[in-house]
């Protein structure tokens, strides 16, 4: 489900193959100056295509905890009161 995965790049490793951003089906990643960053945190759905192809195993995908799925809500619901 999207906005339930936590995706990372390690950037120091990132030798900018633009695999992930090839491979990615929801287009989440995106290469900037030669590095992989992630665009779109919140469209991904945890397939892990990219963290399997990375040559350099430079990306993490985690599934989101508890914790940070109701602080999301509760950044949500303040941006949403005000």
């Amino acid at each position: 489900m999207p906005g339930r995965f936590k995706v990372e790049v390690n950037t120091k490793w990132c030798k900018g193959c633009g695999i992930c951003v090839d491979v990615c089906p929801k287009d989440v990643f995106e290469l900037k100056n030669n590095l992989v960053r992630v665009k779109s945190p919140e469209a991904c759905i945890g397939c892990s295509i990219c963290e399997t192809r990375c040559p350099d195993f430079v990306i993490e995908v985690k599934k989101k905890s508890v914790a940070d799925t109701n602080k999301r809500k509760e950044e949500k619901e303040k941006v949403l009161i005000g």
